[in-house]
């Protein structure tokens, strides 16, 4: 690997010494523009790698794989914020704190949330 690095390195600095032997003036800037125009016919033919509809057809592939790890990670950061939720329910419920239903009910309707949203998003979608 390490000798095709050295060849690349060598080729670009032979590349590099034959522009600086170039004499300044009109030489030098007729080969500068040449280079560019080569370079970019080059990079043209990069360009046309792919059509437009193959790219967004392979962009929605890849969204929809994502989408459905993305509901299973956000179903368990729900899981783990639900028992901490209700956790924390139990606690204020054996304390006899007076706002634990009101607790308990943003707890309760936050898992709803939770479910309904991912289900929702899915059903639109058509994911």
């Amino acid at each position: 690997m390490k000798s095709v690095f050295k060849a690349i390195y060598k080729y670009f600095k032979n590349g590099i010494n034959d522009y600086r032997a170039v004499p300044a003036g009109q030489k030098r800037i007729a080969f500068t523009k040449t280079l560019m125009f080569l370079m970019g016919i080059l990079t043209v033919n990069f360009c046309f790698g792919q059509d437009g509809a193959a790219g967004i057809t392979q962009a929605t592939t890849m969204v929809k794989g994502y989408f459905d790890a993305g509901c299973n990670l956000m179903y368990a950061i729900g899981a783990v914020l639900g028992i901490v939720g209700a956790i924390k329910v139990f606690r204020k419920w054996n304390e006899g704190e007076p706002d634990t239903n009101k607790v308990a009910a943003a707890w309760f309707g936050s898992c709803i949330f939770l479910v309904v949203v991912a289900t929702v998003i899915k059903s639109f979608f058509g994911l």
